[in-house]
């Protein structure tokens, strides 16, 4: 099946749009409150979509390589967040726990009390083996491969 280039454009655009409204969704329908890292991974769907809507409007293959490098840049941060979660690698301090006796016990105290409520190594959901992160990423990827399609079709 050959899908011309406006549609492509906007089944990756809109599955960035369905992505947020479903972090928009676990947020405020399911009292989900993000991390740090899952507000980061929201940033380029929303470019995308905005790159979507210029690439429905103006022709070429720049817009369409844009939407591709912006879904890459939040499947990036998804697999990012994906390792943390899974302990593969240490995330940032300000969102992960820290080992307690690492730390002077002033500088725990100041820690623990500036600590956010939700910490980036903790897996809120999951679904099928794979947290909210992992799926961003899964799914991301994916639109990232329909917005190189695009890339190659005429406007």
């Amino acid at each position: 099946m050959r899908l011309p280039r406006a549609y492509l454009v906007a089944i990756a655009a809109g599955g960035s749009a369905a992505l947020l409204l479903g972090a928009f969704g676990f947020q405020y329908l399911g009292g989900l409150a993000p991390c740090k890292l899952c507000l980061w991974q929201r940033w380029p769907h929303g470019a995308a979509v905005l790159i979507g809507i210029l690439a429905l409007l103006l022709p070429g293959r720049a817009l369409p390589f844009a939407g591709a490098g912006a879904a890459l840049v939040t499947g990036a941060l998804g697999g990012y967040h994906m390792g943390i979660e899974q302990g593969w690698w240490p995330g940032p301090a300000t969102c992960s726990a820290a080992a307690p006796g690492s730390l002077p016990a002033d500088a725990l105290f100041e820690r623990i009390m500036a600590a956010p409520v939700v910490r980036c190594d903790e897996v809120p959901r999951q679904m099928l083996g794979l947290s909210m992160a992992g799926w961003n990423m899964a799914l991301s990827l994916a639109l990232a491969l329909v917005w190189v399609m695009a890339t190659r079709k005429p406007a």
